[in-house]
């Protein structure tokens, strides 16, 4: 049962055995160890951490931005505000547990904060990345450099924030890491910084900074999302068809508001086009409501039988509604613990529908002409920046692109062209035979054959 410690070591770093040992359990608690457990803490948390470091330095190296030459103004970008305040707030909780000796907690906190990053920010951030390089001679008068750099230089300047800001966080955890990342982020652009993070000041947490409205609404955004992806994912839609609405029923009217205004990181993660509130469940799907037997029978016996013909007599909308907000239900006088209850429901035809905690999610499955059309682009778009990687072109390489297929792709091709063109860095977009050395693949989409070509522009 002995495990070579510096096998481990060889083969997952120091930093990494560090980070398990801090965060799988409070210190002097009895813990499991191996080589696989302490692999798993780096696929979670600093695979993680290193491929969003990564997409950082490969966006900004190709922008040449440059820290130094941006002015520290407040975003307007709730992305932007959002992730800030979460940042301070982690500042001053990860200081609050360290200064309390609880390294277990703090790691946990700030494995928290990365997994929101990556998993919400950067993602939903990405589109923002993508925009065409920074015009470094436009004017910062006119309105191409306030629609396009600004934002662009926005999502730049906060994700540096972060990642220099979790350089320090992490120097007491995984020294290595973490004075890797400070060498290159901000050594490299200031030559008067300390030599290393390890003596560098710890960051201060700014209480004024922290939004805590804010953090609640996106909380209830990406769960709303979630809920969302789940519905999708039940209904075999794929996430590249766009769809008309989702229903959202939420718990409290200042809920609905809170999500209202946050109303596009939800459409453009479901990629649907609007949001309404469902103020109806039976609406869109049917509740069904079963005794939970297994607690049922041992407490209440030979009634059991009474109590599931009371259940089939209920409203199950009315007892669904009070088990998702946790309450008990009152029935024909016998009271029953959510967790008496056994409540499922599904969606009515044209309908997916999601339901867990007091919240409903709702998709309408409904496709127009439009829809389905706009859902055919996207999937064009899908396989063309598949080729570009497939046939290794670098991320900001100009190529023309060639497609042949039915009445129906071309159409799409001619009604999406300036969409298509701008979402895969297409210069020339043509129909017909591709040049002789393009990079060509055949296709299927929704069943119809379409062949592709991408040639990089000289």
């Amino acid at each position: 049962n002995v495990v070579n410690p510096w096998e481990v070591v060889n083969e997952r770093g120091a930093d990494a055995i560090r980070w398990y040992m801090y965060t799988s359990g409070p210190p002097g608690s009895p813990r499991r160890f191996s080589a696989e457990l302490v692999g798993e803490s780096v696929r979670k948390f600093l695979l993680t951490l290193w491929n969003v470091y990564s997409f950082f330095v490969t966006y900004a190296n190709l922008d040449e931005f440059d820290p130094n030459d941006v002015e520290s103004t407040t975003s307007v970008h709730d992305l932007d505000r959002w992730i800030l305040s979460e940042l301070h707030q982690l500042i001053l909780e990860v200081t609050q547990l360290l200064e309390e000796y609880n390294p277990t907690d703090a790691g946990r906190r700030i494995e928290e904060f990365v997994d929101s990053l990556s998993n919400w920010y950067v993602r939903r951030s990405r589109p923002r990345f993508w925009k065409p390089v920074l015009n470094r001679n436009s004017d910062p008068d006119t309105a191409e450099h306030t629609e396009s750099d600004e934002d662009k230089l926005s999502a730049h300047r906060t994700l540096y924030t972060c990642l220099s800001t979790l350089a320090r966080l992490l120097a007491p955890f995984t020294p290595f890491v973490a004075d890797e990342m400070y060498q290159n982020l901000v050594r490299s652009v200031d030559a008067d910084s300390p030599e290393s993070v390890h003596l560098d000041d710890w960051p201060i947490g700014n209480e004024t900074l922290v939004d805590r409205d804010l953090s609640d609404g996106m909380r209830l955004t990406m769960r709303v999302a979630s809920m969302g992806r789940a519905a999708r994912s039940k209904a075999g839609i794929r996430v590249r068809q766009p769809l008309g609405k989702i229903l959202v029923k939420v718990r409290s009217p200042q809920e609905f508001a809170a999500m209202i205004r946050l109303s596009s990181q939800v459409t453009d993660e479901l990629n649907v086009q609007t949001i309404e509130e469902l103020e109806n469940e039976e609406t869109v799907a049917r509740f069904s409501i079963r005794a939970n037997t297994k607690l049922l029978g041992p407490k209440y016996g030979s009634d059991l039988p009474k109590i599931e013909q009371a259940l089939q007599r209920a409203n199950p909308a009315v007892v669904a509604e009070l088990i998702g907000r946790g309450e008990s239900v009152d029935l024909e006088g016998v009271i029953l613990e959510p967790q008496e209850v056994n409540v499922s429901l599904e969606g009515l035809p044209g309908y997916a529908v999601i339901a867990e905690g007091g919240y409903t999610v709702a998709l309408d499955l409904t496709l127009t002409a439009d829809l389905v059309d706009e859902g055919v682009a996207r999937e064009l778009i899908h396989r063309i920046q598949n080729m570009r990687r497939t046939a290794d072109f670098d991320i900001a390489d100009r190529i023309t692109t060639w497609c042949q297929g039915d009445d129906d792709i071309l159409r799409v091709l001619q009604r999406h062209e300036g969409y298509i063109r701008q979402e895969t860095l297409t210069a020339e977009l043509q129909v017909g035979e591709p040049d002789e050395n393009a990079f060509t693949e055949e296709n299927k989409i929704d069943g119809k054959p379409v062949k592709l070509a991408v040639k990089k522009v000289s």
